[in-house]
């Protein structure tokens, strides 16, 4: 299980690296391209998208991982009844694409909603195949099958861009990642639905994976309220700025995060019967997942002014305060993560449901509070309140696995601390540092990468000698 975990995780990281790395690419080139308000307008959409993809998606996939059996009935059965969801919530964006246009008082809206919608149905079988490439550890096809729809989507949005499309650029982009990718997928990754279908495998499945859809239903909801406030109370401009400051910290937890989200659920469900041994791979998650995702947050933290002066250009630098905070906010998510997956493989989706009721609670107190002061105020309780929803998130694992959150504090503190020591070099070095911005930019992350190494090995980081001992395990097996 070692084994095939360690390996899940590489092809994983390797996956969102390098699929999210070309779409940041492409999204660098776009950035130059459009207007902050071209960038926010599809913003306000994909909002009501990314809510529909999660009653089209969620629940289905994930308890089809979680299920000690799950047979080819299973699979197809789930992705004949998602389609059949896509059919219903495209229905339902078609006939509220001009209430929308209307509400946001920008016509084109209509358009784009209705012909942005289409990516429901592709989203729908993706869930399944992700789902039988995380039962099977099948990573590797995974990982082609991103990036070759990453190339194409890139390719795709930037010539529409360049033709002066606009906002219909981003619109092809999504478009043609999500087709591509599910084809590609076909050929890469070993299941194909069947002309099977089974209510008993519907109702099954469903009495676990709807507590997880409305959970990720109430989460998806209450985190895209940031974004329909921002579009309509402020501007589509202001909600351009905003998305893309998250964009920068949101590709590391994206790529790092996701990807061990991915891995460990399969693998905590593998060992769900064994108590004590699924305490101690979740104690070695958060430690792990903090060692690795920490200083990469903190280190951004320090350099978003370059960052962002060298990536997007002078009109983008509006965005560094968000890109500041929502690093702070994403910091905890090897938290979040780690803990949730456990309870969800033990099967307790019940608790899962609970504890997103409680977080929405503090959630809706603190976001009525936090919009009457503006936008960077209302950000900066959403960071707040990320710290606080981990004493939620870890609340459960105390009792159900004997690891509670004073102990989960205890394994993450050496690292924060060692990232928050080299962040504050790194930028402190960026106020002294002249010349070229790209070179300044370059001086910093190569001199935070070598002292986060030099301070992990000064203070024998215990998780700094685990990876040590898993770089050389590997290369003496392949030497």
């Amino acid at each position: 299980m070692k084994q095939k975990v360690i390996s899940g995780l590489f092809w994983k990281i390797l996956e969102n690296g390098g699929a999210q790395g070309i779409q940041f690419v492409v999204s660098l080139i776009l950035a130059r391209l459009l207007t902050r308000a071209e960038y926010g307008t599809v913003g306000i959409i994909m909002i009501f998208i990314t809510i529909a993809n999660v009653i089209v998606q969620n629940g289905f996939s994930t308890a089809l991982v979680q299920s000690r059996k799950a047979d080819a009935a299973d699979f197809s059965s789930v992705c004949y009844f998602s389609l059949a969801a896509a059919c219903v919530m495209y229905g339902l964006l078609w006939a509220a694409a001009p209430r929308i246009a209307e509400f946001y008082g920008i016509e084109q809206l209509r358009q784009i909603v209705r012909i942005l919608a289409l990516v429901l149905f592709p989203g729908a079988v993706i869930s399944v195949q992700t789902a039988w490439v995380s039962r099977q550890m099948e990573f590797k096809g995974l990982f082609l099958s991103t990036f070759a729809a990453s190339v194409i989507s890139g390719v795709v949005s930037v010539s529409m861009a360049y033709r002066g499309m606009g906002v219909w650029a981003m619109v092809g982009q999504q478009l043609s990642y999500y087709i591509s990718l599910m084809l590609v997928l076909f050929a890469a990754v070993s299941w194909k639905p069947a002309f099977l279908f089974a209510w008993d495998s519907i109702r099954r499945l469903l009495g676990f994976g709807w507590k997880l859809l409305a959970a990720s239903l109430i989460d998806t909801l209450f985190n895209n309220l940031y974004g329909l406030i921002m579009g309509k109370i402020y501007n589509e401009e202001v909600l351009g700025v905003y998305n893309r400051g998250d964009q920068f910290p949101k590709l590391i937890v994206n790529n790092l995060g996701a990807a061990i989200q991915s891995v460990l659920l399969p693998a905590f469900s593998a060992r769900q019967k064994d108590r004590e041994a699924m305490g101690h791979m979740l104690r070695r998650a958060v430690r792990l997942s903090s060692f690795l995702v920490l200083p990469m947050l903190f280190g951004m933290c320090a350099v978003a002014d370059t960052l962002v002066m060298a990536l997007l250009g002078e009109k983008w630098m509006a965005c560094v305060p968000y890109l500041r905070i929502m690093c702070v906010a994403y910091s905890f998510w090897p938290i979040h993560i780690t803990n949730l997956q456990a309870v969800n493989a033990l099967g307790r989706s019940d608790m899962f449901l609970k504890l997103e009721i409680i977080k929405k609670a503090m959630g809706l107190a603190g976001l009525a509070a936090g919009m009457r002061f503006g936008p960077l105020v209302l950000i900066s309780v959403k960071a707040g309140l990320d710290f606080l929803t981990t004493f939620v998130n870890a609340w459960p694992n105390r009792k159900l696995l004997g690891y509670g959150i004073l102990r989960q504090w205890g394994d993450i503190l050496p690292s924060a601390a060692v990232s928050l020591a080299m962040g504050g070099i790194v930028y402190g070095a960026g106020l002294i540092l002249p010349g070229n911005v790209w070179i300044k930019l370059g001086v910093q992350v190569i001199l935070g990468a070598g002292i986060y190494v030099f301070l992990a090995a000064v203070f024998r980081l215990e998780s700094f000698g685990y990876v040590l001992g898993l770089i050389k395990g590997q290369t003496r097996k392949d030497g």
